[in-house]
C-alpha cells in the first residue's frame, strides 16, 4: 500500500509537518510505503482557470511545475493525507493551491467535464491550529470534508490538532501514539498465511 502525505504549510519543520510525519510513521510500521511531500520544497503555481486541462482528450494541466510530479504520486497512491495549518479560520493558501490544481485530474460527477476517472482514494484531512478549541472552526472542517467527498475522495477522518500556540506538537506526549494509530488504521490488516 502506498500512502503520501502532503504537508501544505510554509514551515517545513512546524506542527503540521510533525503531525503528518507521525501519521506516515504509523502507516509505515504496518508495512505501507510512505512519502512526505513538503509544499515548501515544491514550485507549484496557482490554477490559472484556463480550462486547457479539459479541452479535447485528456491533456492534463499545462502548467509545467512540480505539481506534475505530485499528480503522478497521487495517481499511484492508495491513500493521501493532506495537512494544513489553520490560517484565518481555513486551510492555508498552500493547501488551497494543491486543492485547486486537482481540478486538472479530477472530474467528479457534478462537473460538466465528468469522466469515469475519479479520485476514489482514501483521504485523511489534518488541520493544526493555535486556538485551543478544536471545534472553533468545525463548520469549515465539515465544509472541507464535504468538498473532498464531492471530489469522490473516501474521507476516512478529519483530524484537528488544537492548542499549538500553547505547546508545539512535538512536545505533546499524547500526540505521538494517537497520530501513529491514525496511520496504522489506514493500512488494511494482512491475512495470516
Amino acid at each position: 500500500m502506498k500512502i503520501i502525505g502532503i504537508i501544505a504549510s510554509p514551515r517545513k519543520g512546524g506542527n503540521t509537518s510533525w503531525v503528518i510525519n507521525k501519521i506516515l510513521e504509523g502507516a509505515k510500521e504496518q508495512g505501507a510505503e510512505t512519502r512526505a511531500w513538503y509544499f515548501s520544497d515544491l514550485d507549484i503555481e496557482p490554477c490559472r482557470g484556463c480550462l486547457c486541462c479539459h479541452e479535447g482528450g485528456d491533456p492534463g494541466c499545462i502548467i509545467n511545475d512540480d505539481m506534475q510530479e505530485l499528480y503522478g504520486a497521487i495517481e499511484h497512491a492508495d491513500a493521501l493525507i493532506l495537512g494544513s495549518p489553520v490560517y484565518m479560520g481555513q486551510m492555508s493558501a498552500q493547501a488551497k493551491i494543491v486543492t485547486d490544481r486537482l481540478f486538472a485530474h479530477i472530474s467528479p460527477r457534478f462537473s460538466p467535464y465528468y469522466k469515469e476517472k475519479a479520485a476514489k482514494k482514501k483521504l485523511i484531512l489534518v488541520f493544526t491550529q493555535g486556538n485551543p478549541d478544536p471545534g472553533m472552526f468545525q463548520a469549515y472542517f465539515d465544509y472541507t470534508k464535504k468538498i473532498f467527498q464531492l471530489l469522490e475522495f473516501d474521507v476516512k477522518e478529519v483530524v484537528v490538532v488544537a492548542g499549538m500556540r500553547n505547546e508545539p506538537a512535538h512536545e505533546r506526549k499524547d500526540l505521538d501514539t494517537v497520530m501513529k494509530d491514525i496511520g496504522s488504521a489506514l493500512v488494511p490488516e494482512q491475512c495470516p498465511e
